[in-house]
């Protein structure tokens, strides 16, 4: 049970607003006869033809308008001593004067035995579950995106795990109808030797047909790593070959979208998506057409990518794009207008032929050493600067396909594509004021111009475009805001047109997280392991917009920004920050995300990773503390969302 951390006083203020007859011929009349029995009845007459209408009456009055949703955060503090900082803290929110939450609902944490199976449990394609050098169980601490799917009379969630191999779990919800409070019923692990394994299952999303939209985060690089040999070799990679039994190494399994359909008897399918590009996928994003597909690319010198599928609901085939940044202000996290470049259409069964038939990076490309000035010496041959590097490559006749969605970004970059964002995260949607809003971790390197911290650096220049130039580097990170609008020759009304500064972190002066003439000093008291300001976002990774009550939710994937990571609720009204979760010494704040209406209750999903395993190692007790948490935050009464 984690510790409640209120703050009374405003909770206080708070809930202070809230028929005919026969004659005989002839002689004298005799006696009147005896009446005769009745006739029988003659036959009913056909119906009269249908009157005209009457004219219509008055229209009533008008109804009372309902009460719009309110909801309010009360907030916690940043933790200060050894014991707040080993919690999870959760804010209680007011929702139309009444209290709710305050307190993190774990469903399951890493090691958890359920029905015979260990969450986060690491197996192998026969479904052998791995063991490490002491036998035990494998047992992976990376939990992260979390869905969930109310599906027929049943609720599932699908989880994932950011590991190599990658692993996936189905858990089948119960739902308390009077309370709205979850409890998992069962859980299995998702086999995913279909797919050939799954790797480092990142962020994700709910499509609008209510399935779960995986990620497979830091693709491996086909180039360095063509065979099992450099892949063992690579400390990175290694781990994932104690996957195989049957099934040889190739980079050009991994990278993709994953898409898992649950269907109501607990059967889980897992499809990649081949058709829609090969990337370090933080996550896909599905608009509400449920055509148009945001692809957020993580890493160093990366793009932002669109899909647009041929048909609603299918994933299969469609026209890949790269955003190409055209600055319009170099001034804090830049501003610019954006355009597409068409990278081509594909179908998966178009790319999947490429992955079986061993297509190899040299299948590809021809490659030549770039020149001291950035330029490639031979004609035909195209200077790039990405993820991967400055390089010189030419795309080998008849090859455009497959380098299209085998080698995205490299592609993207050769077709004029901007590829210098630094660590882009998390993407969400508001429905209220038709926009986008991205996180970008870190707005650094790739992103300055000629530049590392500012320090000059042509490392993440030379070769490319440099298109995206910025006056500073902020370590902090940023959201930006995307205006959509529509595009006919595009075929979606939700192509982003712009690209914009929402809310930036704020470095600390001596940190180097910002130049010291932009920086600010820090609150007194939390001077030591917060080189972001304790008041401010650090590094953020997750977004999702809590529609219905309006506010925008930003996690934290921070190491020395913050000690402790941040779940934040953004305020468009009044632009401010409020505290609504923080994590133990060392863990992320893994996919935020919001369910505005699940048979009556809101929900916001949150997954602490690896605590006490991205800093702090040393505060760990070895008491368990380091096992990570898949739970949620609520419930809340739901809002309807048009």
């Amino acid at each position: 049970m984690t510790t409640l951390k209120q703050n009374k006083l405003l909770q206080a203020l708070l809930l202070a607003v809230l028929a005919g007859g026969l004659a005989a011929c002839g002689g004298d009349d005799g006696n009147n006869g005896s009446n005769g029995s009745n006739g029988t009845d003659g036959a009913n007459g056909t119906n009269g033809t249908d009157g005209t209408n009457g004219t219509d009456g008055t229209n009533g009055t008008d109804g009372q308008n309902g009460s719009p949703a309110f909801i309010k955060f009360v907030g916690v503090d940043a933790p200060s001593t050894d014991a707040e900082k080993r919690e999870i803290s959760v804010s209680q929110a007011v929702v139309n004067g009444q209290i709710y939450g305050g307190e993190y609902n774990t469903l399951a944490r890493s090691g958890d035995d359920i029905g015979g199976v260990q969450f986060g449990q690491l197996v192998d394609e026969s479904g052998t579950v791995l063991q490490e050098e002491d036998l035990s169980v494998r047992i992976s601490d990376s939990n992260e995106f979390t869905s969930l799917l109310p599906i027929g009379e049943k609720l599932f969630s699908v989880s994932q795990f950011e590991d190599r191999p990658g692993a996936m779990f189905l858990m089948e919800l119960d739902q308390n109808a009077e309370t709205g409070a979850l409890s998992v019923s069962s859980l299995s692990q998702i086999d995913q030797s279909g797919i050939h394994g799954g790797w480092v299952h990142c962020a994700g999303s709910v499509t609008p047909w209510t399935t779960h939209l995986g990620s497979e985060e830091y693709e491996p690089n086909a180039k360095d790593l063509p065979t099992s040999t450099e892949a063992a070799a690579d400390s990175y990679t290694a781990g994932m070959l104690d996957y195989y039994t049957t099934t040889e190494w190739n980079p050009y399994f991994y990278g993709w979208p994953v898409e898992i359909t649950v269907t109501e008897d607990g059967t889980a399918t897992p499809e990649k998506h081949y058709a829609m590009a090969r990337l370090a996928f933080e996550l896909e994003y599905v608009m509400p057409d449920s055509k148009t597909v945001y692809m957020t690319d993580d890493g160093t010198n990366v793009g932002l990518y669109m899909f647009v599928a041929d048909t609603a609901g299918d994933l299969s085939a469609g026209t890949t794009y790269v955003a190409k940044w055209n600055q319009t202000s170099s001034a804090g996290l830049g501003s610019a207008d954006l355009t597409w470049i068409d990278l081509g259409h594909a179908t998966n069964a178009d790319i999947e032929e490429y992955v079986t038939n061993g297509t190899t990076f040299t299948d590809i490309f021809d490659e030549e050493t770039m020149a001291g000035d950035g330029t490639c010496p031979t004609a035909g041959f195209t200077p790039i600067n990405t993820a991967t590097g400055a390089e010189c490559l030419k795309v080998k006749d008849g090859m455009e396909m497959a380098a299209s969605r085998l080698e995205t970004r490299r592609y993207a970059a050769m077709m004029g594509g901007s590829t210098e964002f630094r660590k882009e995260e998390g993407i969400t949607y508001d429905s209220k004021r038709h926009k986008l809003y991205l996180a970008i971790s870190e707005v650094a390197r790739g992103m300055e111009d000629f530049a590392k911290n500012g320090s000059a650096s042509n490392s993440y220049d030379l070769g490319g475009h440099n298109d995206v130039t910025l006056d500073n580097y902020n370590g902090c990170g940023g959201v930006y805001q995307l205006d959509l609008g529509p595009d006919a020759d595009m075929g979606s009304n939700y192509v982003a047109m712009n690209m914009y500064g929402l809310v930036a972190g704020r470095g600390i002066t001596g940190s180097g997280y910002e130049p010291d003439s932009e920086a600010e000093a820090q609150v007194a008291g939390f001077e030591a392991n917060n080189d972001c300001h304790i008041d401010g976002i650090a590094n953020p990774d997750n977004v999702t917009y809590m529609s219905g009550y309006d506010y925008l939710i930003i996690g934290e994937d921070t190491g020395s920004g913050h000690q402790n990571d941040v779940i934040w609720a953004y305020n468009f009204e009044d632009e401010s920050l409020t505290r609504i979760q923080t994590t133990p010494y060392g863990s992320e704040t893994t996919s935020p995300y919001w369910y505005p209406n699940i048979n009556g209750w809101a929900y916001m999903m949150s997954v602490v990773q690896h605590p006490y395993g991205e800093s702090d190692s040393d505060q760990d007790t070895g008491a368990g503390e380091a096992r990570a948490y898949t739970g949620y935050i609520g419930p809340i009464p739901a809002v309807n969302v048009q």
